[in-house]
């Protein structure tokens, strides 16, 4: 089995002979690289000239440029192929097991239901014979003569056929509405999920677009109307709101509105061309859509596609946190303005008459809409000052603020800590630069606890804040700990892996740098277009090499802990030769 998971994961030709890494073209990327040497075929001189450029050296250089210059384009892109090949992997692996255990124990439980019924059907046949051999008896025990017989026959012949008609009479009344009544119990439908598909995930955001264009043009309409888009029809539609307040035909204005763009929606359905905006609408160019798509272009629309749902789903999850937090009290201040508002207005409803209360908050919703509005954008900085909404709905945090908020708090509370108590410790002779150098902490925590490190081993000046990535371990059976998300740091004699799942230390990973005996970059998946995102250690400790892929800068990782595992290595090498 773990042969064939290993046949998924590292697609290509064999990497378990991590020496000849470099000879792979799918195992490994070294070949934009000036730290490995490649083995390169022997050619004939005949094969040489029939390979050699004919535009001489001169388009080699112009190559090397052009790949100059667009390495700087893709780095964006370097992330999110990261993070891709994190969820191919974790996809493979998890297909994997749910295969597996599907196989192991559906017959298992099959067998088992099988035996269950079986049971209840002899227990069911027990049973029916148990009930059926008393009433046998006591039919032949109670045999009444013929002729009492046969007039207790007529009787109950007379009484069957008037309580048979009644039935019928009845069911046929009233059958189908006692049906109807009837209790069932609930099916539950299993929805089947399609599978990941870049030109139904591209459709499925086209036709969002398009049942969201009316509230939107909706929207925009009321924006003009509240911006003096157009000053005529503004002012018409505030004077004709004015006045249906005032009289109190606010409602019924509302639902003649309402019924006036239905009759317009029936006659567009019959044909008639009926466009009314106060914004003009701009048609967008569609493309049509292409049949043929190279994987390159795939995976670049579903990033496009990927990109909008991002933005458009953390909008709706900004808004419903900040409603949520603002009744939640989690800014009491904030929530303090809104249970007075509210308990100002249920005393006025309960005392004021509703034509009055009717009347004010009309009038204040126009005056609101149709002025302040208007003078509160054009002027923002009245806007930031008097604005009362506009100000509690800014100030209203989101749950991500929040958790940064409380660990920046616990972050700062932690420091002071452990400052004050190192201070009164210290030596008299320990400098101020040395002091606050010991103490540089990680996410969870100071950086030698993390790693049972000594004081005076914290990140290089390069990787200060870590380099993100996840740590491929084949040495593993479990997906789970196959696969471990993390920031991996560099030392002056160690390399550390900080994982991000783990409450604890004991899934932290931490090489020595005089233990490696061999490094390389290293290309995950060969699906993917690029050069990979992947470096690959290899430790005596470890029968298959460790690989820490989906990293973004992964060429400045792999100079820093080249230069530093040549920096160690030169160095022991010295003090062994004195």
């Amino acid at each position: 089995m773990l042969r064939r998971l290993d046949k998924i994961r590292f697609r290509g030709h064999k990497r378990d002979d991590f020496l000849d890494l470099a000879e792979s073209p799918n195992a490994s990327d070294t070949e934009g690289g000036d730290e490995i040497p490649l083995k390169m075929p022997r050619t004939s001189p005949r094969d040489g000239e029939e390979l050699r450029d004919p535009a001489g050296p001169g388009t080699l250089i112009m190559a090397a440029g052009v790949q100059d210059f667009n390495r700087t384009e893709f780095d964006r892109l370097n992330e999110i192929k990261g993070h891709l090949e994190i969820a191919l992997l974790e996809k493979h692996f998890l297909q994997e097991e749910l295969r597996k255990l599907r196989e192991e124990t559906n017959a298992e439980m099959l067998r088992q239901e099988l035996d269950r019924e079986r049971q209840r059907r002899m227990e069911l046949e027990q049973k029916i014979q148990e009930v059926l051999k008393p009433r046998a008896e006591e039919q032949t025990a109670q045999q009444p003569p013929k002729g009492q017989a046969q007039a207790n026959n007529g009787a109950d012949r007379r009484s069957q056929g008037l309580c048979a008609r009644v039935q019928k009479w009845f069911s046929e009344r009233f059958g189908e509405y006692v049906e109807d009544f009837r209790f069932q119990p609930e099916e539950s439908a299993v929805e089947t999920e399609e599978p990941l598909s870049a030109r139904r995930l591209t459709e499925n955001m086209r036709r969002l677009k398009r049942g969201a264009k009316p509230v939107t043009s909706f929207v925009k309409n009321l924006s003009a109307l509240s911006d003096w888009y157009s000053v005529y029809t503004s002012a018409i539609a505030f004077t004709v709101y004015m006045n249906a307040v005032w009289h109190g035909w606010a409602i019924p204005m509302f639902l003649f509105l309402a019924i006036l763009r239905l009759s317009l929606n029936y006659l567009i359905a019959r044909g008639w061309r009926i466009q009314w905006s106060i914004v003009p609408e701009v048609s967008e160019a569609v493309e049509p859509p292409k049949e043929d798509l190279t994987v390159s272009e795939k995976f670049q629309l579903v990033l496009d596609v990927a990109q909008k749902a991002q933005n458009l789903f953390g909008k709706m999850a900004d808004i419903l946190e900040k409603i949520k937090n603002l009744f939640m009290w989690v800014q009491p201040e904030i929530t303090q303005k809104l249970y007075v508002a509210l308990w100002a207005a249920f005393l006025a409803s309960c005392f004021l008459p509703y034509r009055l209360v009717g009347l004010a908050v009309g009038l204040y919703a126009g005056i609101k809409f149709f002025l302040i509005d208007f003078i509160f954008k054009r002027c923002p900085r009245l806007r930031a000052k008097y604005d009362t909404p506009y100000i509690i709905w800014k100030s209203l945090p989101t749950d991500p603020q929040l958790k940064e908020r409380s660990s920046a708090g616990v972050s700062r509370r932690l420091q002071t800590a452990s400052s004050r108590s190192y201070v009164s410790s210290a030596p008299a002779g320990l400098s101020k630069d040395e002091d606050t150098g010991r103490f540089h902490g990680t996410k969870k925590g100071n950086f030698h606890e993390i790693f049972n490190l000594t004081e005076n081993e914290r990140p290089l000046a390069v990787c200060e804040n870590g380099w993100r990535c996840c740590l491929i371990n084949r040495d593993r059976k479990m997906p789970t700990d196959y696969i471990r998300n993390g920031v991996l740091y560099v030392t002056e004699n160690y390399l550390c892996f900080e994982s991000s799942k783990s409450g604890s230390s004991k899934r932290n990973k931490v090489i020595k740098l005089v233990d490696i005996t061999d490094i390389q970059k290293y290309k995950v998946l060969s699906v993917l277009p690029g050069t990979g995102m992947g470096i690959a250690v290899s430790t005596p400790s470890t029968q298959k090499p460790l690989v820490f892929g989906a990293m973004a800068h992964r060429d400045e990782a792999f100079e820093t802990i080249l230069s530093q595992y040549t920096k160690i290595t030169a160095a022991a090498a010295s003090g062994s030769d004195s």
